[in-house]
């Protein structure tokens, strides 16, 4: 029984871990940018949605504002940030990412105080029993809407004339502004929908929490980092996988590593681990 439920924990952190590093991977996919300020539309979603929940009571609704709200703070990072200096050598991206999520932190820091904020009333805090695992409300949200959220992405990127742009423009870009595809939209749409995913994260981990602070974001980038590149960079489906399986890897080794290693060197210490046998990731072809 305890094997199933560190696995099913797993999965709930897993699925987390997917939203965050799914954006991620689709600016990586599509420019080649390491996109570390992602974490701050993270951040960002938590913040929202706990006001937006504080405010109306309706957690839906705060889910909705918290994608729309993460979704443009995207494009306007990718309007301001990125698109100047995409022709400059990739560190530049890089540098000016990190110091946009520096800048970010001490911006929360500011406006919404140093010690966070919590829900006045936390919702879905109830039991709900699954056969013999019992799960939080909360928790099974957090399961079923984030494969409610990659599957909806599945079939943007396969059944839609966008996401076969998306795919064409990540293949070569030139050939496909040729047959008529505006690059500009499919970069906009590509960072709005990435940073939507990023924020409706941000929503989830607060409720989990109950808490939202202006760091929240700074280990979930460093394990996003890890988990697009266990999952072979640009790679959506491995990104998945990868997201599930660091997720019942920390299950586990907080369990049986415990003494030895905290949750978050587990996940660190597994990715050296697996760069030594695979370095082009778990799910990576070569």
């Amino acid at each position: 029984m305890l094997f199933v439920e560190l696995i099913a924990q797993g999965l709930v952190q897993g699925s987390i871990y997917a939203l965050i590093a799914l954006g991620l991977t689709l600016v990586y996919g599509l420019l080649r940018i390491l996109h570390v300020a992602h974490a701050a539309l993270f951040t960002l979603g938590g913040y929202v949605g706990v006001l937006v929940t504080n405010q109306s009571g309706s957690l839906a609704l705060a889910i909705v504002v918290a994608m729309a709200v993460a979704g443009i703070g995207g494009v306007l990072m990718y309007r301001f940030c990125y698109a100047p200096i995409l022709h400059q050598p990739p560190f530049v991206p890089l540098i000016a990412s990190i110091g946009l999520f520096i800048a970010s932190e001490e911006i929360y820091r500011l406006v919404f105080g140093a010690y966070g904020l919590s829900y006045a009333s936390p919702p879905l805090q109830g039991q709900v029993m699954l056969g013999a695992l019992r799960f939080k409300q909360a928790e099974l949200l957090v399961m079923v809407g984030g494969a409610l959220a990659i599957g909806v992405l599945a079939l943007l990127q396969s059944r839609t004339r966008l996401g076969i742009a998306c795919q064409a423009t990540v293949t070569d870009p030139q050939m496909a502004e040729s047959f008529g595809i505006d690059l500009k939209t499919v970069r906009y749409v590509n960072f709005f929908v990435g940073s939507a995913l990023a924020g409706a994260a941000g929503v989830m981990v607060a409720l989990l929490n109950n808490l939202v602070e202006p760091t929240m974001g700074s280990v979930p980038s460093y394990k996003a980092l890890a988990i697009i590149v266990l999952g072979g960079l640009g790679s959506v489906p491995g990104t998945l996988l990868a997201a599930l399986t660091l997720g019942v890897v920390e299950s586990f080794g907080t369990i049986y590593l415990g003494k030895l290693l905290d949750r978050n060197a587990i996940a660190f210490a597994f990715l050296i681990l697996v760069l030594m046998v695979r370095p082009q990731g778990l799910f990576a072809r070569k």
